[in-house]
């Protein structure tokens, strides 16, 4: 082939169609305001962790959902927080400022009727350089439907978005609109990541997050927010996963908290824990937890270190 002859164009394209288009796309918002949830049925698998506690998301966690035309790789955010700004959460929101400026699409998530000084901050960490699309999520919970437009209208006032779609996250309601688009202003590129991906986290990484996911479900509002888990051990023994992991508590009466009465709690967390990791990981896990004490550890930036958050 002579440098001014072209390549075949169907060799050229093999396994990606002419305008297959790929990038990252950013989820922000406050806390609470359905992001992991809309992340988890847009690639239609659980991989980041809910709750209705405001801190359930720590970690940037990139999801990635893959069709014949586009490959989205999701890039799931804390929620921006303005409050109790420990070592934690000023590393968590170092995490979301950092996720805007690498990202082709950002998606500006709200909670349908609900908009406030909260909202506006993150707002005002929006790039101005690329698209944003307004997400007004949960409009399962809106009997009049006729209130979301003057609502988006509203929110309108305060920013130029690139588009505006309503959807339920819960319900997996008017996802494909919202994929639709998002494709509309991504790159033309090949793929990122390997068609069959749904995740850049390793196991490890995963089964952490579901442990952790349980011990805020399962303890209410009693538990601060001072919770974390490692683990110790991860061997994979053919099919069989074995974990040990240690949950990480302030106090020693945090640490009776979740043992409970005859250890009844724990049991019940790291059941359900194992449960969730079995349908993840497709296969079966021996799950050992333990409840370790160590204080102050939110506010220790070594310890934040050892444990990943940036």
């Amino acid at each position: 082939m002579t440098e001014h002859e072209q390549p075949d164009t169907a060799e050229q394209d093999a396994g990606h169609p002419a305008g297959f288009r790929s990038g990252f796309i950013a989820i922000v918002g406050r806390p609470n305001v359905g992001k992991s949830t809309l992340l988890n049925h847009l690639i239609g698998q659980k991989i980041s962790i809910t709750s209705r506690k405001a801190q359930t998301t720590r970690h940037r966690i990139h999801g990635i959902y893959t069709d014949e035309h586009a490959q989205f790789v999701f890039v799931d955010t804390p929620g921006f927080q303005t409050k109790h700004l420990n070592a934690l959460n000023r590393g968590m929101n170092r995490v979301v400022t950092s996720s805007l400026r690498d990202v082709q699409v950002v998606m500006y998530v709200l909670e349908a009727l609900r908009y406030d000084e909260r909202d506006q901050e993150v707002l005002k960490l929006l790039p101005d350089n690329r698209p944003v699309l307004l997400v007004i999520n949960k409009i399962d919970e809106v009997e009049d439907k006729g209130q979301l437009f003057s609502f988006a209208e509203r929110v309108a006032k305060d920013f130029k978005f690139a588009a505006i779609v309503p959807v339920s996250a819960k319900l997996g309601s008017k996802l494909d609109e919202l994929r639709e688009a998002i494709r509309n202003h991504l790159p033309e590129s090949e793929m990122i990541y390997d068609k069959d991906d749904i995740t850049d986290r390793s196991e490890r990484f995963l089964a952490a997050e579901m442990l952790r996911e349980k011990v805020f479900r399962f303890t209410g509002e009693e538990l601060p927010y001072s919770v974390s888990v490692v683990i110790e051990q991860f061997k994979l023994e053919g099919r069989l996963r074995r974990i040990h992991a240690a949950i990480l508590v302030d106090k020693e009466a945090h640490k009776a908290m979740l043992i409970g009465k005859k250890g009844e709690k724990l049991k019940e967390i790291a059941t359900q824990a194992r449960i969730d990791m079995e349908k993840l990981f497709d296969g079966k896990v021996f799950l050992e937890v333990f409840v370790k004490v160590r204080s102050g550890w939110a506010d220790d930036a070594r310890v934040l270190r050892t444990l990943g958050y940036e």
